[in-house]
């Protein structure tokens, strides 16, 4: 019932979170829930699922890439993070508790440039150009697959966002108004605009 869409491109990358907080997973008890969580400085990792485990096993992953900057003199590449995260996760599922976690990870490294991770409460991992969570998500693939390639400029990718958000709208059932959109890049991360139902109507009357 909870949505992640992200983006990869050349210079940076785009993801956009649903923000509902539900209730026993039926409930909704708010629609300005913000799931992100900054990792470094040009890092973000978006998070559904139980909403403890969301909340626990972020902050202690985000936590711990700040004391290795601290201790290094210098922040884990995306690639370093990515890797550090699955591994947690993979070890709290042979544990009592293991986490009910889904994330999507964006970063952006001088070296190797922008990174777009999508991870699972099983710990499978995959490095991918688009990727999607949620009954939401499973709309907007083909979306992604057909306009990514003639999307360049970070308002084409903001227009393509609010495509498979429409969608999203328009075909789901399950009321998912607000979507939270940040941006990673060389110059860091950048919150966006929120994505609306209210405000996508009024363009689309």
């Amino acid at each position: 019932m909870e949505c992640i869409v992200g983006i990869r491109f050349d210079d940076f990358v785009m993801i956009a979170a649903d923000a509902n907080q539900l209730m026993g997973g039926l409930l909704i008890a708010k629609d300005d829930q913000h799931k992100f969580f900054n990792l470094t400085s040009k890092m973000v990792m978006a998070t559904i699922g139980e909403a403890g485990d969301m909340v626990q096993f972020a902050e202690y992953i985000q936590k711990n890439i700040h004391l290795y900057k601290i201790r290094n003199g210098y922040e884990m590449s995306p690639a370093a993070a990515a890797n550090f995260t699955r591994y947690n996760l993979t070890k709290s599922l042979r544990s009592r508790s293991p986490y009910a976690v889904n994330m999507m990870m964006g970063g952006y490294d001088d070296m190797e440039g922008t990174s777009l991770y999508h991870m699972d409460y099983l710990g499978a991992m995959i490095k991918c150009d688009y990727a999607a969570f949620g009954y939401g998500g499973m709309l907007t693939l083909s979306i992604m697959d057909r306009y990514k390639s003639t999307t360049h400029t970070r308002e084409d990718a903001y227009q393509l966002m609010e495509k498979c958000i429409t969608e999203i709208h328009n075909r789901l059932v399950i009321n998912i108004p607000n979507f939270k959109v940040v941006i990673i890049g060389k110059n860091g991360v950048e919150d966006v605009s929120t994505i609306s139902a209210k405000g996508l109507a009024s363009k689309n009357p």
